[in-house]
């Protein structure tokens, strides 16, 4: 059955399990604990009475009674840190699946096991990395790398666009006890997430009018700019010490600018596009890159722990879109440079299986490639990053190349293959569809 439970560390001595994000959660009334996968913990409050109608249990009452009972004890501000750590962990899967499941290493510990207080503040490892560029615009960049639990900001959480990556990222700030508030084009994206808990804003201004921080994420530099400037926009719910969060991946000229209207408002601003993909995002493993405003950095730090394993601060606003432009350059042109190869070695009648379990082997092997290109032997061509997002990313890196005279051939040649699977109507399907360039 359902049973509620709260986030805590682990032992010391007890290793996290490898793969999908996981947390250690300790069960109301029996003391056991256990990892939990992220996609097994909903929220606890919203879920209560639904859950006391499904298990008219002893026990189950009995850890119902004990949740109470741990919320009735605090006071203050503890309580309300307490309440939202409690939201973030209803677990939905019995402990006899925890125990009888092959594939997650689950461990139940004794009674007698103590482990820390779920109100520790998360543990972080930061570090500095010097810039080797001799660069006086980024002279280091903080990266925090979390583990443990997440005690959700007390601060209202706006966000803007619930697409492949946004929705993933909403999912996990709602799993992790944020108040968050959502807004979409096509407003019934937003049904789900009212159902998990989220409110809904009917403009991009009324949610920022209601939030504190407030999240876009969109497809392309002019979605981003129309959704500040245009009808009922960012712009006109701004207001002095409100924070935007422009997490698109956009030219570094479009980011500037949206800091610079955000900020004559009396906004804060910071950019933080996020490395990653669909699966990632639903995962909460993505990788953050932030620039702009430290203070709303730091303000974020919650949410980007719920969305991320990782986080950047590279410095002032503009940043950030440069270093992602790069980074999906890289991946762009790989992911064609794979499409070729495959492509070839049927061409010289080389089996693709053997090509793929080779490179799996030897210094490229990665879950990247590996999945694209079994996802390519297998036709599968569902988005996890769209093509025509890729190729709008290579298009905007050949641009900057271009602004600061600097080649990008590579990148220029990736960007025609892709060009001709966009033609071929794949900009829907994922990027690993640039296979299909090759092919017709």
């Amino acid at each position: 059955p359902p049973w509620p439970g709260k986030i805590v560390s682990p032992p010391k001595d007890l290793k996290k399990p490898r793969g999908k994000k996981c947390f250690f959660v300790k069960f109301f009334g029996t003391e056991d604990h256990a990892w939990i996968k992220v996609e097994q913990l909903k929220p606890y409050h919203p879920h209560k009475e639904e859950m006391i109608k499904i298990n008219k249990g002893k026990r189950f009452q009995q850890a119902v009674d004990a949740v109470e009972e741990y919320l009735k004890k605090a006071k203050g501000k503890d309580q309300v840190r307490i309440f939202t750590n409690l939201c973030s962990c209803f677990y939905l899967v019995s402990l006899e699946n925890i125990k009888d499941d092959p594939h997650f290493h689950h461990f139940l510990l004794s009674q007698s096991e103590k482990p820390a207080s779920s109100m520790e503040p998360i543990t972080k490892r930061l570090k500095i990395i010097e810039e080797d560029t001799g660069s006086t615009s980024i002279q280091a960049a903080d990266s925090t790398a979390i583990n443990g639990s997440i005690t959700p900001t007390d601060k209202r959480i706006g966000f803007l666009g619930l697409g492949l990556m946004g929705s993933g990222v909403v999912s996990n700030l709602l799993k992790m006890g944020h108040v968050v508030t959502v807004w979409n084009r096509t407003a019934e994206k937003c049904d789900l997430f009212i159902q998990e808990g989220a409110r809904l804003g009917r403009t991009p201004a009324e949610v920022v009018s209601m939030c504190d921080i407030t999240f876009s994420c969109v497809s392309d530099p002019k979605a981003a700019r129309d959704l500040v400037l245009g009808p009922s926009g960012v712009l006109q719910g701004i207001r002095p010490g409100k924070c935007y969060v422009e997490m698109s991946t956009v030219d570094p000229e479009t980011t500037i600018e949206l800091a610079q209207v955000i900020t004559s408002r009396g906004g804060r601003f910071l950019e933080a596009p996020v490395s990653g993909s669909q699966q990632l995002s639903n995962d909460g493993m993505l990788v953050i890159v932030a620039a702009g405003d430290r203070s709303v950095y730091e303000d974020c730090s919650s949410c980007f722990q719920a969305m991320g394993k990782t986080s950047f601060f590279i410095g002032e606003a503009g940043n950030a879109a440069r270093m992602m432009l790069i980074l999906n350059m890289v991946q762009g042109s790989f992911m064609a440079t794979i499409a070729e190869g495959l492509t070839l070695a049927q061409a010289t009648g080389q089996s693709q299986q053997t090509f793929l379990d080779i490179l799996c082997q030897g210094q490229m092997a990665s879950t990247f490639v590996d999945q694209k290109c079994q996802n390519i032997l297998q036709g599968n061509f569902k988005p996890d990053y769209y093509l025509k997002h890729i190729q709008k990313d290579l298009r905007l890196a050949i641009s900057m190349g271009d602004s600061v005279n600097h080649p990008t051939p590579m990148a220029a040649a990736a960007n025609e293959v892709y060009k001709r699977a966009k033609a071929l109507d794949q900009s829907d399907n994922d990027m690993s569809a640039v296979y299909r360039a090759y092919i017709h």
